[in-house]
């Protein structure tokens, strides 16, 4: 029979040390307890329990000192802190030491009950659940595709074939399906990886400055030009230019970029001498450019210059299986990047990704990730963190099968998106992980644009 899992309830009062004896013991839990700090640190010494129920109050010490003392000993321990007090500044350095939950008197039975079931939880997958790699991330960690499943092999493949040459070529995929990276990796795997990478945000692009972007300008071409500067093409150089979301470029701006493509060469805005460009052009769209083009939104001959070579990005629930790598280098990276310290993982957790479909690619699984890791409240991902974090959403599981469209679906998050951020525009925008432009124009799609937004 295994040894019963313990805990340790450190409280001056009498009667509370018996009531959560009482309690605890029910639950099937070897208990200890003490009155002072110092008899519950030599309990704590002695028994090492996986959870530790402490009060802020003692006779001897300060329950934050015991907090301190026993996190110098532990960094992992699951302290629960109890007080009587709604003091902010105490809860606020609580759990700034380490504290694991922070719970007021008189205390909620199902609230307590909760708090420890998590930290024996937590106690557990220490020694059984999946390990998190906490090796230093490469320094072009961010430039890597992650993936095993044959839709991805296909994707490396066709990338090493793109590397060898300069076809212009269009990444079709949903929004946060990694087209971007795509591009990059392109760029980075080529002979000209050592020569500029640009981006041009066609969401951003307005009809009187396009040019002067695009193509630079002269001194005195317009009013404030007070100096010549190159366009994006100009100081890309040899390198590659990518043309992110070039379905939203405006059709009135469309008739430039093709003169562009066919002939290769621009002049600079009130120039005369013709500059030709040797750049690789890169364009990416989340949407599908043919309906757009039967809708008289975007230019069949544009189409056909950008549609040299066409690669599709499989959306997430279509290479499902690559989840738990995607899973494990994220939270890699959120490690390093926010300073948390995840090391293991619930084993659940994998299934729960995996049943999930993800209208919202690979960004939706980091944020979840992020979000599900402040939940946690330590080193180990929790199940019921994850499920937390995906019943939250307004959509909710979306099978493949389910009735909702991916519109459906967008317009979903969009809307809870606004009203989470109170109708701020660019705090939706943000937690999107769009441009305020291409959060105005799926508003106006979806209906939602109101009257002065």
């Amino acid at each position: 029979m295994p040894p019963l899992k313990r805990v340790l309830v450190i409280d001056d009062e009498t009667a509370i040390r018996e009531s959560l004896e009482m309690f605890l013991k029910e639950k099937g839990l070897a208990v200890s307890s003490a009155g002072t700090g110092e008899e519950g640190l030599a309990e704590y010494v002695k028994c090492r329990p996986s959870v530790i129920i402490l009060d802020i109050r003692l006779p001897d010490t300060s329950g934050l000192d015991v907090l301190r003392r026993i996190m110098e000993i532990d960094p992992e321990a699951k302290v629960i802190m109890i007080t009587a007090f709604h003091d902010m500044e105490t809860t606020i350095e609580a759990m700034r030491l380490g504290a694991y939950d922070y719970i007021h008197k008189p205390l909620d039975v199902d609230e307590l009950d909760h708090a420890v079931t998590k930290g024996l939880r937590i106690a557990e997958t220490k020694s059984f659940g999946i390990s998190v790699s906490q090796a230093e991330p490469e320094t072009d960690d961010k430039r890597r595709i992650i993936g095993h499943t044959p839709a991805m092999r296909e994707l490396f493949k066709m990338i090493g074939l793109l590397s060898r040459n300069r076809a212009t070529i269009l990444i079709e995929g949903e929004t946060g399906s990694g087209k971007e990276l795509i591009a990059r990796v392109i760029h980075d795997s080529s002979i000209f990886r050592d020569q500029p990478y640009i981006t041009v945000d066609c969401t951003t692009l307005v009809d009187n400055l396009f040019e002067a972007e695009l193509f630079g300008y002269e001194r005195g071409a317009f009013t404030g030009a007070g100096e010549t500067k190159k366009g994006r093409l100009e100081i890309a150089g040899d390198g590659t230019i990518f043309f992110d979301e070039v379905g939203d470029l405006p059709v009135s701006l469309q008739g430039k970029l093709l003169r562009f493509l066919e002939y290769r060469e621009f002049t600079r805005v009130g120039g005369v001498h013709t500059i030709a460009s040797k750049s690789r052009i890169i364009a990416a769209t989340n949407r599908n450019l043919n309906n757009l083009v039967q809708q008289g939104k975007f230019r069949q001959d544009l189409l056909f210059r950008l549609n040299v070579i066409t690669i599709s990005v499989p959306p997430l629930r279509e290479h499902i299986d690559d989840v738990p790598d995607l899973a494990r280098y994220f939270l890699a990276r959120i490690n390093r990047d926010i300073g948390s310290k995840v090391t293991r993982v619930e084993n659940k957790v994998m299934e729960i990704l995996k049943a999930y479909s993800w209208p919202g690619n690979i960004r939706e699984l980091k944020n979840v990730l992020i979000k599900a890791i402040l939940e946690s409240r330590g080193s180990i991902l929790l199940a019921d963190a994850v499920e937390s974090v995906l019943t939250d959403s307004e959509v909710g599981v979306v099978d493949s099968t389910d009735a909702l469209s991916m519109d459906e679906v967008e317009r979903n998050h969009i809307r809870k998106a606004m009203s989470e951020s109170g109708g701020n525009l660019s705090a939706a925008a943000r937690s999107l992980g769009i441009s305020r432009p291409t959060l105005r124009k799926r508003l106006r799609h979806y209906g939602l644009y109101r009257t002065g937004d």
